[in-house]
């Protein structure tokens, strides 16, 4: 059942040069998701992203500050060794010792039209990282009522269909690093 996944995630992998890639829902979630596993509490990142990004800080009630920094593909959330790569999608792209959160949105370089994944090459990271998705389960045991111990996770799973489409569209896949296009977000309040 969850084949399709595992495919996807190694032909992604093998194209970014990345040893493991884990496939979430969205590039947000990934974020989440590896944020979550480092136990981030405070970090500074570039103040042009898109707004879910400080709103995830907030919901995880992360400390941050927005910084006059411009990029172009990806940028990097300082203190940590995670990247929101959403914008970036090329062959050898992975940066060793690093997890890099892409996206399948609309206007990305794979345009799937949502999802996501997190490029990385620690073995246990990514282990987690794939329990944590599927709502702490383990994949390898069928059916998951057989489980007999969750860890916490999130329902921030992929779908096989966007699975079978990513692996369709990454075989025409034209390298991109795109510029950024998200407006200042030091000037957006945002209320609880």
């Amino acid at each position: 059942m969850f084949a399709k996944i595992g495919e996807f995630e190694q032909a992604l992998a093998a194209y970014t040069g990345a040893p493991y890639a884990v496939m979430t829902d969205c590039c947000t979630h990934a974020i989440e998701l590896c944020l979550r596993l480092k136990q981030v509490r405070h970090t500074r990142f570039t103040a042009w992203t898109y707004l879910s990004v400080p709103m995830t800080m907030h919901k995880l009630a992360i400390t941050y500050e927005l910084v006059p920094e411009t990029w172009q593909g990806e940028y990097r959330f300082y203190g940590t060794d995670i990247w929101d790569s959403a914008r970036r999608l090329e062959p050898g792209m992975y940066q060793a010792g690093q997890m890099q959160c892409i996206s399948f949105g609309h206007s990305k370089p794979l345009e799937i039209g949502h999802g996501g994944a997190i490029l990385l090459d620690d073995p246990e990271s990514y282990r987690a990282l794939g329990r944590m998705r599927y709502d702490g389960r383990d994949l390898s045991i069928v059916p998951w009522q057989q489980q007999q111990q969750f860890s916490i996770g999130y329902h921030y799973r992929p779908t096989i269909e966007d699975a079978e489409k990513g692996l369709a569209l990454l075989q025409t896949l034209r390298p991109q690093c795109q510029t950024a296009v998200y407006p200042d977000c030091r000037g957006i309040c945002i209320k609880p």
